[in-house]
């Protein structure tokens, strides 16, 4: 792939989410992804009838592009319904990548959509039944992700108060975001209080449940420069699968990640010192913390160390989940869509008291499942191609 996607062949170039947090009973996820692919587009100055591709996944429609064409009444000569968790709109922007390059489509639309809050978590995510695992009774997802917690803790003594750091700047990070679910300030203190869910994580250690959507239209880079927004461009992607249930899992401190970053980086020409602005796919305080060490930017081992003392935090030395995340900003229930959304408004330089100056470069990091499949992407602005 290092030799086949050209960078500057395509960019993002437009951006939005749909209404967040608790949305009208009688919405649909797929109200919620055309909502955002309009926005999406009037944010780039384009129409729908410019759009000849989609990209789409969600737990609550199997066929999630078929059903967004019919709702949106627009042809279209190119899909991919790819599904592999929050990871997958990391996925689907390497794909129109490479379909915008080989003249597949020209206006690709990536979108995703939820209700899980209104209708409830359990109904919009059902779970297959886990022969190895279910008679055990784990409280899924979070049971797996404490697994890792715990491990991470007993072999390189990460301490409960280093996870709730990660807290505490996602909503430091919220707290600048006007969009942002949650609006109180959070401490250490409150996050070890708070109601132990699966040990070691408690309820401020796991993501929110909202509602909610969005859209990225992508296109050519020529046709990007001439379009409403500065584009952003898709400089670097790599991908990291290891397993589909927690069980399988040959090292609960090692993910995906330490793959997927490193071909990632190496499409990109770049490496973690080149990145401005970090955006992190924080289902659970332990992720970050995982993915921060598998991605290069501290050892592995270290990445409690690492985010203690405000250093992810604004003001701090690695601006990470700006948007305050999902641990503080939304979470509903795929969250990979959003981290991208907001990458590219650091790097267009329009987030406002929550901006990291001077961003050129971000690494968005999506994963799928339980620590099950991970996806990194590279962008950056225009001096960068």
């Amino acid at each position: 792939m290092n030799n086949l996607l050209r960078r500057g062949s395509a960019a993002i170039v437009g951006v939005a989410e749909s209404d967040l947090g608790q949305v009208a009973r009688h919405s649909s996820p797929i109200d919620l992804m055309a909502q955002g692919v309009l926005r999406a587009l009037e944010d780039c100055g384009l129409q729908l009838s410019d759009v000849d591709a989609l990209y789409a996944a969600t737990s609550q429609s199997r066929f999630s592009t078929l059903h967004l064409k019919e709702y949106l009444g627009i042809d279209i000569r190119w899909n991919d319904n790819t599904q592999i968790g929050g990871s997958s709109f990391e996925t689907h922007v390497a794909h129109a990548w490479a379909a915008i390059q080989l003249g597949l489509c020209e206006v690709a639309v990536i979108a995703y959509g939820s209700t899980q809050r209104s209708v409830s978590r359990a109904a919009a995510s059902p779970r297959e039944y886990n022969y190895y695992e279910a008679p055990f009774k784990p409280f899924m997802p979070t049971t797996a992700y404490a697994m890792a917690a715990a491990r991470h803790m007993h072999q390189y003594g990460t301490t409960r108060e280093q996870l709730a750091e990660v807290a505490v700047a996602a909503r430091q990070w919220a707290l600048l975001n006007p969009a942002a679910w949650e609006k109180k300030p959070l401490t250490v203190e409150e996050v070890l209080g708070a109601r132990m869910v699966s040990w070691p994580l408690s309820v401020r250690d796991c993501c929110l449940v909202t509602d909610g959507g969005g859209a990225i239209v992508m296109t050519s880079g020529e046709r990007a420069r001439s379009l409403r927004k500065p584009p952003v461009y898709p400089l670097g992607y790599g991908e990291g699968f290891s397993h589909h249930s927690i069980a399988h899992m040959a090292d609960l401190t090692v993910t995906g990640a330490a793959r997927s970053g490193p071909a990632a980086y190496a499409m990109a020409g770049l490496g973690p010192r080149d990145i401005d602005v970090v955006e992190l796919y924080d289902a659970f305080t332990i992720t970050p913390i995982l993915f921060l060490e598998d991605l290069g930017f501290c050892p592995k081992g270290e990445g409690g160390r690492f985010v203690s003392g405000g250093r992810i935090a604004p003001g701090g030395e690695l601006p990470v989940d700006t948007n305050g995340g999902g641990l503080s900003y939304c979470h509903p229930g795929m969250y990979g869509l959003f981290i991208l959304i907001e990458a590219v408004r650091q790097l267009r330089g329009e987030c406002g008291a929550r901006q990291v100056a001077g961003a050129e470069t971000a690494l968005v990091h999506g994963n799928g499942g339980v620590l099950s499949s991970q996806m990194t992407c590279i962008l950056g602005g225009a001096s960068t191609v």
